[in-house]
């Protein structure tokens, strides 16, 4: 049985001093390497180069821009889409922890393009941050590991990481699923449209196998015509409700795995008249104003922003206790007009 230390050593991101030392030159002649100067011959720059290479050694972006020897606290945010209200609120309350602490976020998007936050997150690495806070979008983060190994402090926000040993916050997808089906058949429904975004996103996966678990746990058949992913936004969703009610066996309710496919279905089911019952994952602005009325799974995004943020914190302070990953809850909350 392997036993994990209850405190890691504490890794240490290498300096100039640690590649002048493995290369054997002086630290100028690294400087002049690592600033493109021309007065290095080809046989030293070659093995500071190897050095670099070696250790994982990479320039401080900020300090080459600053006339002083202080640096400025920083921390980087990749987020998924800025103008998305969930990632507005995250980066919001991010920035007011990072404030707290006298410390600046550096917030980037990655729209949700795996290449796209590779980029931004080596380019953070590039400027030195002191921390990372992440909602990742690839499936495969292992070339943070060398970082992260170094002291580099990473906290994952609404998914995990993936080949990567990190803190983690996430939300209680599959329970709040549960929830919200369970509500819908205690109601009498047993034909239920289940809408979802893309199966690649760990959150649409968790929430799908929460439905899957509820309706085998209450004998109700998962029915593969009542499902529709890969629904990127409104007017998708629109569509698929619409489409669902040219079913035979049309449903009476529908399940929405976040807060735009809620939209699109209200959208469809306030056109039609429909008093179809509506479950949707995420509160949104203004829910209590719908024209109808709905079920939202919520819960406390600021917390979850928060509770990321101050862990990144604390592991920037010291904390080298083992990567945790920590859940938090949901709750149904009936909105609408009545």
């Amino acid at each position: 049985m392997l036993h994990h230390p209850a405190k890691l050593p504490p890794p240490r991101r290498p300096t100039m001093v640690d590649v002048a030392r493995r290369a054997g030159v002086s630290l100028k002649t690294v400087s002049r390497v690592v600033n493109n100067e021309p007065a290095v011959g080809p046989e030293l720059a070659g093995r500071v180069m190897t050095a670099i290479s070696e250790l994982g050694f990479r320039r401080n972006g900020i300090a080459r821009n600053l006339r002083s020897r202080q640096l400025s606290a920083t921390i980087g945010l990749l987020i998924e889409e800025i103008a998305n209200p969930f990632y507005a609120t995250v980066a919001g309350v991010a920035a007011e922890v990072a404030a707290a602490h006298q410390t600046l976020l550096i917030t980037a998007s990655s729209e949700e393009d795996p290449d796209r936050e590779r980029t931004l997150l080596l380019e953070l690495v590039q400027r030195r941050v002191d921390g990372l806070l992440v909602v990742p979008a690839g499936t495969d983060h292992s070339f943070l590991r060398r970082e992260v190994e170094m002291g580099l402090p990473a906290v994952f926000i609404d998914r995990p990481p993936g080949q990567l040993l990190a803190d983690v916050v996430l939300l209680d997808n599959q329970g709040g699923s549960r929830a919200g089906i369970r509500s819908l058949l205690d109601a009498g429904h047993r034909r239920i449209g289940i809408l979802l975004g893309s199966l690649d996103v760990y959150t649409m996966r968790e929430r799908l196998a929460g439905v899957q678990a509820e309706l085998s746990g209450s004998g109700i058949p998962y029915d593969e015509a009542l499902v529709r992913s890969g629904i990127e936004g409104p007017e998708q969703a629109s569509r698929a409700v619409a489409d669902m009610f040219g079913l035979a066996d049309q449903p009476t309710a529908f399940f929405c795995a976040n807060n735009r496919l809620t939209l699109g279905a209200l959208q469809e089911l306030h056109g039609r008249g429909s008093d179809a019952a509506l479950v949707g994952f995420d509160d949104f602005e203004l829910s209590h104003l719908m024209p109808r009325p709905l079920t939202v799974i919520a819960y406390d995004q600021r917390e979850l922003a928060r509770i990321a943020t101050e862990q990144l914190f604390e592991r920037i302070g010291g904390d080298r206790s083992w990567p945790s990953t920590s859940v938090l809850p949901t709750q149904l909350v009936q909105r609408g007009l009545r």
